[in-house]
């Protein structure tokens, strides 16, 4: 393995020279497989824009064989964009940037009927896949213990195990009763012509892995691999990898073992390691110039990361000033700790005339947001808390999705069954428990069945009239999807399918009409513009459209938890709640795991690109006992000099309070001429 040795020099492309040499490095590097340690603020997107125009610019591969990888829409949405002003005509045409779920998608529907699905497949959502799951097991069995089978499930599926698979690495009487329940979902899902999100990994896997001619025609087809955010790969992610780049390793994977935080939901920074080993010739570049922080934050991030162990480690440093040391809060308990932080907020963006959406108050977990939300309302400050209910779980939202699923596929059920009450009309659950037996005897989707002349006579005569009229508006908005962009399609659908007449009828008033209007308009802006494409085009969207995400709130502050933080930055931040058991967590600490809760407050700290608050609380209340709180370990890994405590320095907290007054006393005044 190859430590951050340039390769000879080649033609460069005219935006080169704005590049530090190990980003120029990591561009020109080309004929081996590569991996890039992109420390926090790196500029690992422009690094991964740069490659791309370079291996066009250069003739060293056309665009339509290469392909860049991220791991979430939004990252491909503003990597696409950056492309498009970095490469200009019509060289990016047939350019790849998307991710892992849509490459899997995408493969599917070339690969299909290898994969035994016909075309026109289904995607579930966690929903679908929910409800499948309980269907599946005994009635009354308690949510915890569904959901406990789903994640079992999905565990086996992302470590790209089969059923049988999943039975034969079983080692608990558990882990053997998810396995046997797997092989009923599975074969649940092929009765439905359908997959869940995990397989669009899991079979392109099997398929590759098995077949050397898909695995050949698929390396032909794409050239080139970048891979962004590798550490939070899953092993079923890390084999399509190998399995696309095969012997050869023409990639480039951008990652950064101290930025892995997502193994609760199976990323595996070990990945980055077997890169080596799967991979002798792999070259290492690192990235360790920050161009975000401040290096007083940079210091305090690298001390604290230090006591993790490393095969690669990094010091990241920064051209950027010092800037204010870090301040550490002890609070008395957390509606105390929102004063401060809402206080603080408050002084600030009037001094510093800074707008709301410079800051940002992280915390371990959503629970912690209340008090914040309640502080920052009594200052009536705008805020933002991500992770609320989601756009897409919108009532009115997810009966249009269903409308849409069907439209794309008769043979998805979930769909059918959640279209055809929305809006309600005479089909009641005892003529859908009868339409799907009849179904289930005719061997057709319960949307087929319902067409049936034979099925509707054993149906009552109202139930019969509801359904045929249903059907009717289903074939009329499949006609017309072939004549429409999706957009346009979700507003002719809300306008025949009823769904509109029912909002406005269950509204008390024209404003909540008009939100929920305005809910379904901007479901239209979701999809990609074109003309008609038929269903196939719109069941590819629906996939990934399920698991979108939404761009950036406006001026307001930002309430997150740290996972959520990843990727982004803020001129100010604050991280409440830093104590044991809060973070790290009290699971980590039982468990004694604490190198990923210490690389999650790593990710926090490189948020701040001028100023970082750490606070914590000395009392909660459990159970109506106070009860007393340790401060975080964490704090002992900071160095001394770049914090500075409430009362160590009684000078500056003078000149500080002092500060707050004047400012204080200004406003009163502008109050006072206003009047």
């Amino acid at each position: 393995m190859r430590h951050n040795t340039p390769p000879p020099p080649r033609q460069q492309t005219p935006a080169m020279h704005g590049l530090n040499p190990p980003q120029r490095a990591a561009v020109l590097h080309t004929d081996g497989p590569l991996l890039v340690l992109a420390g926090a603020g790196s500029g690992k997107t422009r690094v991964i824009v740069e490659k791309i125009a370079h291996l066009i610019g250069s003739g060293r591969m056309p665009a339509r064989r290469i392909a860049a990888i991220t791991f979430t829409n939004k990252s491909a949405r503003e990597m696409k964009e950056r492309v498009g002003k970095r490469i200009r005509g019509d060289a990016a045409e047939g350019l790849t940037v998307c991710t892992f779920h849509a490459l899997g998608l995408k493969f599917l529907q070339i690969e299909h009927a290898r994969a035994g699905l016909r075309r026109g497949f289904s995607v579930f959502d966690s929903d679908d896949s929910a409800a499948q799951v309980k269907d599946l097991l005994p009635p009354g069995t308690k949510p915890d213990a569904i959901d406990d089978m789903r994640q079992l499930i999905s565990r086996a599926k992302n470590a790209g195990l089969s059923p049988e698979g999943a039975l034969a690495a079983a080692g608990s009487a558990r882990e053997m009763e998810a396995a046997a329940l797997y092989a009923r979902y599975q074969a649940r899902l092929a009765t439905f012509n359908a997959v869940d999100f995990d397989d669009l990994i899991r079979l392109p896997v099997q398929l590759l892995e098995a077949n050397e001619d898909v695995r050949l025609a698929w390396r032909e087809r794409i050239g080139y691999l970048l891979v962004d955010e590798c550490q939070d790969t899953n092993d079923a992610q890390y084999r399509l990898l190998k399995a696309l780049a095969g012997p050869k390793g023409l990639f480039t994977c951008v990652g950064d073992d101290d930025q892995s935080i997502y193994a609760w939901r199976g990323a595996n920074p070990d990945n980055l390691l077997q890169l080596g080993r799967d991979y002798p010739g792999l070259q290492v570049i690192k990235l360790e110039q920050n161009y975000r922080c401040s290096n007083r934050v940079l210091r305090a991030a690298n001390a604290l990361i230090a006591h993790n162990p490393h095969e690669h480690p990094k010091t990241l440093w920064s051209d950027n000033p010092d800037g204010e040391r870090i301040r550490v809060w002890e609070c008395r308990d957390a509606a105390h700790e929102a004063e401060k932080v809402a206080g603080e907020i408050h002084f600030l963006a009037a001094a510093k005339q800074a707008p709301w959406s410079d800051f940002c108050i992280l915390f371990r977990g959503n629970h912690q947001s209340r008090p914040l939300e309640k502080a920052l309302q009594l200052l009536r400050i705008p805020y933002h808390l991500s992770g609320g209910t989601a756009f897409l779980e919108r009532g009115e939202v997810k009966d249009a999705l269903a409308w849409l699923r069907l439209i794309a596929n008769p043979d998805d059920d979930a769909a059918f069954l959640r279209a055809v009450q929305a809006p309600k009309r005479e089909v009641g659950a005892g003529t859908l428990s009868r339409l799907a037996e009849l179904a289930q005897q005719l061997h057709l989707p319960m949307s087929r069945a319902a067409e049936q002349i034979g099925v509707l006579k054993q149906l009552t005569p109202r139930a019969a009239n509801a359904l045929d009229g249903f059907v009717a508006i289903v074939r009329q908005l499949r006609a017309q999807a072939q004549q429409v962009a999706p957009a346009e399609l979700v507003r002719v659908l809300a306008e025949k399918s009823g769904l509109l007449a029912a909002i406005r009828a269950q509204c008390k008033d024209e404003a909540s009409f008009q939100r929920r209007k305005e809910n379904l308009e901007e479901l239209s802006e979701w999809f990609d513009g074109g003309k008609g494409a038929g269903p196939g085009e719109l069941a590819a969207q629906l996939a990934l459209l399920s698991h979108a995400d939404k761009g950036e709130p406006g001026n307001q502050v930002r309430l997150m938890s740290l996972h959520a933080a990843k990727g982004l930055e803020f001129r100010y931040v604050f991280i409440v709640g830093m104590e044991d058991g809060t973070l790290p967590h009290e699971m980590a600490l039982e468990e004694g795991s604490l190198e990923e809760e210490r690389r999650l407050l790593y990710v926090g700290i490189t948020r701040a690109k001028e100023q970082l608050w750490l606070s914590y609380s000395r009392q909660t209340q459990r159970w109506g006992d106070k009860v007393r709180l340790q401060p975080s370990r964490f704090f002992d890994e900071l160095p001394a000099a770049e914090i500075q405590r409430d009362g160590a320095d009684p000078e500056a907290d003078a000149a500080r309070k002092q500060e707050r007054a004047a400012a204080g006393f200004a406003a009163i005044r502008a109050l006072l001429e206003e009047g």
